[in-house]
């Protein structure tokens, strides 16, 4: 799924209830998470729910590959958009990236408790942080 088809499902979705259940399908189709990474290294620290978060530098491709997962359904769908958002990106595109914007658009600010927004924001900065590293 890539960011462009969600932002025009979600201009299409018109009431929360069934954007809600969108949100949550799009988690179902994360690729599966190893057990094995399940580890204090990948959890996302921030989060209400349990959420685990890889980035990996595909370094022919010089592009960031991210899995993670959640235990929170609604979680797992939050974290594919914002897979949409910044994978197969280079970590100077990711750092320009305004996903404030994005979440905007898509009016996940207004719609997600503060729980849930703080565990989002938590997982871009996270992102953001492994970009950063990966230029330095």
């Amino acid at each position: 799924m890539n960011l462009e088809q969600i932002i025009s499902d979600f201009e299409y979705i018109e009431e929360w209830e069934d954007r809600y259940r969108y949100v949550i399908d799009l988690g179902s189709q994360l690729e599966p998470y190893p057990e094995e990474l399940k580890t204090p290294a990948t959890k996302v620290q921030g989060c209400v729910s349990q959420v685990w978060l890889t980035s990996n530098i595909k370094e022919e491709e010089n592009i960031i590959h991210l899995s993670g997962d959640s235990d929170a359904h609604i979680v797992r769908g939050l974290m594919a958009i914002v897979f949409a958002i910044f994978s197969d990106k280079s970590p100077e595109e990711v750092l320009k990236i305004d996903v404030q914007s994005i979440f905007k658009t898509l009016g996940l600010n207004e719609h997600i408790s503060p729980q849930r927004s703080n565990g989002l924001n938590a997982m871009v900065k996270r992102i953001q942080s492994d970009a950063e590293t990966a230029i330095n």
